[in-house]
């Protein structure tokens, strides 16, 4: 019979503790910035803003609104799960509190197979924009076409996650540091987007001036509801990346308050710039399918790169190289949350104890984030080598897998704090109503996206036995994650029977 385990260095009597990260590396500022960082809002608009408009038309800011909603309605959820039980395993430990191993252990490899995918992305559209960036400036056009030559794409993306794997090696003080400038530059070429497409429709050289309607904010208008929940799922993805101001809580100052605080103002910050820059480029080119219409499909792949020019004249480079650097950015800040998370489930004894293992010099999670990198680097090769649609019909399967391990969080949190949600109107709106909502939408979201994607025709169309690619991606990567679940059961029992890190709930004390 196997003997209980303890926990070593535990801080509470929830078994909670520390995993011996750097504390007191970040601050709120640093949060929030890292949190920019994470959700890249220049590379998340040049990806998703064409394949949005695809979907709603005009109605990209109700949709983006729309979007917004559950994703603060699970941030209030995150913040008061954070406050009781500050751990870097977020997802992971606080659902494995809620509702047991099981499915503590699915919310965990939710969010950690989400980011080693999205990392393969951002590399590929780091890479995109590199040789993009060196065609612009040396005013050469075929040097942009050197990343379809499929060895030295790989080639420079596996030097890219390698640059950003050393930079997440070397703990957050040198990511913070490396973070300020790259977010700081995204943003200001942004808001110069913005203005300068503002500035095109006043002066009447806009290429399909359309004038901003109170329509444009009325989600009710989408024609479908299938169109309307193609569009959530792809708005979801754009606010997603917050929670990783959560996985630094215990590198924070104030480790229960300033989480909580950076993930809020981190996604209001978000929204400010997406309203922005998302008006500006409806007003400036309209949703036609020529030309540089928003609608217009050759544009979807990248709709920056085709309205950088006519809109920044000749400092449209800025553009390529806020996308590089927001690509570049999130890229290593991404590493932040996977590795921190595949920390704690090496910690608690749910994986291998390797992954436990602290860099001690750098105090950071150094062989997860080594893996996070392999891992991530290995789905790039696979996906780019066979095609590169299924590369791209990852982003679309990405919104199910994120709406599948915050909807699981945001309930954890109602089912964590029942005994007193009821005591008091700010426990019954942070601790029930709001994560409850947000958490019902987005398994909504999940499972009517899961069902859609089985369609062939769904994402970029490519289908394996008449089942869409998308489906098969996004289902398959859960069900990958069920399985390797299983055999961490049978090679480590004592964390699915309860052992290490127990099932509880919070206590009402008056």
């Amino acid at each position: 019979m196997s003997s209980p385990i303890t926990v070593k260095n535990a801080v509470d009597d929830r078994g909670l503790s520390e995993k011996g990260l750097k504390a007191g590396s970040v601050g709120l500022i640093g949060a929030v910035v890292i949190g920019v960082s994470c959700i890249a809002p220049a590379y998340t608009l040049t990806a998703a803003l064409g394949p949005t408009v695809s979907e709603v038309g005009v109605h990209l800011p109700a949709i983006f609104l729309v979007g917004f909603i559950p994703m603060l309605l699970v941030a209030l959820g995150y913040r008061e799960l954070n406050n009781a039980m500050p751990d870097a395993g977020t997802s992971f430990t606080w659902a494995t509190r809620a509702f047991g191993p099981w499915l503590g252990w699915m919310g965990g490899w939710g969010l950690v197979a989400a980011t080693i995918i999205v990392l393969s992305n951002l590399a590929a559209v780091a890479v995109d924009f590199f040789y993009l960036m060196l065609a612009q400036i040396f005013g050469n056009p075929s040097l942009a076409d050197l990343t379809t030559v499929l060895p030295l794409n790989i080639l420079t993306t596996l030097v890219f996650i390698a640059g950003a794997c050393w930079i997440s090696y070397r703990g957050m003080e040198t990511t913070k540091a490396f973070q300020y400038t790259l977010v700081a530059f995204q943003l200001l070429v942004l808001g110069w987007f913005a203005i300068a497409a503002f500035s095109h429709v006043a002066g009447g050289t806009a290429f399909n001036a359309t004038a901003i309607s109170a329509d444009w904010f009325n989600p009710f208008a989408v024609e479908s509801f299938s169109q309307f929940a193609a569009g959530v799922s792809l708005s979801i993805f754009i606010f997603w990346g917050w929670d990783v101001t959560l996985t630094m809580n215990e590198e924070t100052k104030n480790p229960k308050k300033t989480p909580g605080r950076a993930a809020t103002v981190t996604i209001v910050v978000i929204v400010l710039i997406y309203m922005s820059v998302s008006l500006a480029t409806l007003a400036y080119a309209g949703i036609g399918t020529t030309g540089l219409g928003a609608g217009n499909p050759e544009n979807q792949a990248s709709i920056f790169a085709v309205l950088a020019g006519p809109v920044m004249g000749p400092f449209a480079i800025l553009m390529s190289l806020a996308i590089l650097s927001s690509s570049a950015a999130s890229l290593q800040s991404t590493f932040v949350s996977p590795a921190r998370t595949l920390l704690a489930m090496g910690h608690y004894q749910a994986l291998p104890k390797g992954f436990g293992k602290i860099s001690p010099r750098y105090q950071s999670p150094g062989y997860a984030t080594i893996v996070a990198a392999v891992a991530a680097a290995g789905f790039y090769i696979v996906t780019r080598t066979l095609s590169e649609n299924a590369l791209w019909d990852t982003i679309t399967a990405l919104g199910m897998m994120i709406c599948f391990y915050y909807g699981i969080t945001a309930l954890a949190c109602v089912w964590y704090f029942r005994a007193e949600a009821f005591h008091g109107a700010r426990n019954f709106l942070c601790k029930f109503l709001a994560p409850l909502v947000g958490g019902v939408i987005l398994l909504v979201m999940f499972a009517k996206t899961a069902y859609d994607s089985m369609d062939p025709g769904y994402g970029s169309g490519s289908n394996i036995g008449g089942l869409g690619m998308v489906f098969i991606l996004g289902c398959g990567v859960i069900l990958l994650g069920a399985v390797l679940m299983l055999v961490m059961n049978w090679r480590h029992p004592e964390f699915f029977k309860g052992q290490v890190l127990s099932r509880t709930s919070q206590v009402y004390n008056p």
